[in-house]
């Protein structure tokens, strides 16, 4: 049995570092530019007038379009030096013209994971965690050290705080000023945003079983429509609806927030 291997294919207007490292089938595309320490793996393609610095390391077959500009240096102003690192798994999309920066001190990191995508004119600033299965629509803004985790969406042309966590399988409506966690499995719109329901739409095309998208609905009501303080909400939740993980890991996040949640 014969294996294929794919050949790397750089465009010869692209200018890549010979110590770059490129794995097998990897294409690289007009006027684009690779740094010293980029690691790009299998089968990754590369777009025209994409820009890759830093010490950045790319998984496998990711899709960056054209102009995107990833690994940068941060734009935090207390950034003085020292190698930081930007790291994006497999299956990426990174539409036009988006930037993403690295940490903001020596030994830190950016971390974007799986089949994530991120879409055009979208920043991703220092010290940010991306799950997987994430979307940063058109525009949206990610402030320094900000967590999205798994399935989450972020409208266009959002505004997430530093520090900020945007939970599992939340979805931020577009356009909105984000100041506070915006706890999982919910929907969130507004300037500055708050909650207004379950996600439910992404519950079920998330195969969350019925159960747990019922559980969830009456941790809700306990949560922002008893009148209750977030404590006593908490201490209800855990009560009554103890047997769900999915409650279990709101009541967690919520418990964890340091910046409050949005209400």
């Amino acid at each position: 049995m014969t294996v294929e291997i794919h050949k790397t294919n750089i465009h010869p207007t692209a200018i890549v570092h010979p110590d770059a490292e490129l794995g097998a089938g990897v294409t690289i595309g007009p006027y684009s530019v690779i740094e010293e320490h980029a690691v790009i793996g299998d089968g990754t393609k590369v777009g025209s007038r994409v820009t890759i610095e830093g010490h950045t390391t790319i998984g496998k077959n990711n899709e960056i379009f054209t102009g995107a500009i990833v690994g940068s240096v941060t734009q935090d102003k207390k950034f003085d030096g020292g190698i930081s690192l930007l790291k994006i798994g497999d299956g990426n999309k990174i539409r036009e013209y988006s930037t993403i920066n690295p940490g903001t001190s020596e030994g830190t990191e950016t971390i974007i994971g799986d089949d994530n995508l991120i879409m055009a004119y979208a920043h991703i600033a220092h010290d940010c965690v991306i799950g997987n299965r994430t979307v940063i629509a058109n525009a949206g803004t990610l402030g320094g050290h900000v967590v999205v985790e798994d399935q989450a969406i972020v409208g266009g042309l959002c505004g997430i705080h530093q520090f900020v966590r945007i939970g599992q399988l939340a979805i931020v409506g577009g356009n909105s000023k984000v100041v506070q966690d915006v706890p999982p499995f919910l929907m969130a719109d507004g300037h500055p945003a708050r909650a207004y329901g379950l996600n439910s739409v992404g519950l079920e095309r998330a195969n969350v079983p019925f159960e747990e998208r019922q559980a969830l609905k009456r941790a809700f009501k306990i949560l922002f429509r008893s009148g209750l303080s977030t404590r006593t909400a908490l201490s209800e939740i855990r009560s009554k609806l103890s047997s769900s993980p999915s409650v279990s890991a709101l009541v967690t996040f919520v418990e964890k927030s340091d910046r409050g949640i949005c209400k």
